[in-house]
């Protein structure tokens, strides 16, 4: 039952969708590699009264006043994403990750130069120089390719490109590969071409820090990432580079791109990385990438290919061309089944994007529900039936009430008014 609040008397049709989502989120199994739960702590302080300040410009040099308990927090933000990430300089305003991408570029480009990214087909990002993306209309954007017979980024051809083609920016990072990326590799392609490089980690910030993957810190020109995803922060975003650097990305976001920064998501962001820095939030890490690899062990198994041949990271994609569905199908079916994935293309599709011959998935979310091993080959199971009986809505339904009962094992947030309460245990089995 809702308790009554401003919200509820105010605007009651808001108050009650909120209320359904929270529903939705507790009652289905999310495989979505990009999303994640975070604590309370984190919502508190995202719908906190910073909402309600104006503070264009950095700590220390705001264009309003009223700042003085502003800066503090900012500054806090700032120190905090240091000292995680060791860099010397972080950026703790962009509103997005693509909003991060669009200032690192304005920071080291001008219209028109080229670019050198990972192709959204192959597993790269849309502001990695897609076409439709700014990254494509307003620089010359030229795409690398994974290898046909292993779907492994291709380093030599990667140099290959940036020596034919002379990008002034490099970029390194993906939203939908599940292989170590070898940041060194390519800092060194770009110092032997005279270009930028520049790292977006979104996915994989998370392990990164908790050392599950590489850093690109020691390499990079500038790194971008989410706060959410495997970081497990609010939504937003952070600029990372040496010092030599930090004027061009600090114009870059203002005035280069925004105004006020969202000061709210900024004190949330501090939260979130407070709790990152913690012991536990490595352990964390460690159960994401050991539920990733246990479920796609049991995909190859069933009888499923892997794209790349496994998973280093927190995220696999499925090839279901020899199952007799698409990506969309799959989505749709086991959405009905209680269980949210996004469909993806894999290398090479042969089909549109809005269809895909795969989906995509990744264990942030049930592992920071306390899921593990056993619960993830499970679900693999329950993700099998599903495709294997994708037409037939009374199997869909009765997966959908075994994944329901699963959830309710593992609460996000105990039931209370919108599902928040003060006694909240999301990282109940973290330790």
């Amino acid at each position: 039952m809702l308790t009554k609040t401003n919200l509820l008397t105010t605007d009651p049709c808001i108050a009650h969708l909120i209320t359904r989502e929270t529903e939705r989120q507790q009652n289905e199994i999310n495989l979505i590699a990009s999303e994640n739960y975070t604590s309370r702590a984190v919502l508190e302080a995202t719908g906190s009264v910073l909402t309600n300040k104006y503070a264009e410009g950095y700590p220390g040099k705001r264009y309003y006043a009223g700042c003085h308990f502003i800066d503090q927090v900012e500054t806090i933000a700032q120190e905090r994403c240091k000292k995680l990430f060791k860099a010397e300089h972080a950026n703790v305003q962009p509103h997005a990750g693509s909003q991060a991408n669009m200032a690192a570029y304005a920071a080291f480009l001008q219209p028109g130069d080229t670019i050198l990214g990972m192709s959204l087909a192959m597993g790269g990002h849309l502001t990695h120089g897609h076409a439709v993306s700014f990254s494509g209309k307003w620089y010359k954007a030229v795409q690398y390719n994974v290898c046909k017979d292993t779907e492994l980024i291709d380093y030599d051809d990667i140099e290959r490109l940036a020596h034919v083609h002379k990008p002034k920016l490099i970029i390194a990072g993906a939203s939908a590969y599940s292989r170590i990326i070898d940041f060194q590799r390519f800092a060194q392609i770009a110092q032997a071409t005279g270009a930028y490089f520049m790292a977006d980690i979104a996915h994989i910030a998370g392990l990164v820090v908790a050392g599950m993957h590489p850093s690109p810190i020691p390499y990079a020109d500038c790194v971008t990432t989410t706060t959410h995803k495997t970081l497990r922060g609010p939504r937003g975003a952070v600029i990372l580079c040496p010092q030599r650097h930090s004027e061009a990305i600090d114009r870059a976001i203002i005035p280069g791109l925004q105004g006020g920064p969202f000061m709210h998501a900024i004190a949330a962001k501090a939260v979130g990385l407070q709790e990152a820095l913690s012991e536990d939030f490595t352990q964390y890490q460690r159960k994401v990438v050991a539920n990733a690899q246990a479920m796609a062990r049991t995909f190859h198994e069933l009888g499923y290919r892997i794209v790349a041949g496994g998973t280093d990271n927190h995220l696999f994609m499925l090839d279901l061309r020899s199952k007799g569905i698409n990506g969309r199908q799959a989505e749709v079916a086991l959405g009905k089944a209680g269980i949210t994935i996004s469909r993806s293309c894999i290398p090479f599709d042969s089909e549109k994007p809005w269809i895909t011959s795969g989906i995509r998935i990744g264990t942030p979310a049930i592992t920071t529900r306390g899921m593990g091993t056993t619960d993830v080959q499970n679900i693999a199971y329950l993700i099998d039936e599903a495709i294997k009986h994708h037409v037939d809505d009374t199997v869909l339904s009765k997966i959908n009430c075994v994944a329901h009962e699963l959830c309710n094992q593992f609460p996000i947030y105990p039931e209370t008014m919108y599902g928040m309460p003060e006694n909240s245990h999301i990282f109940h089995n973290q330790a």
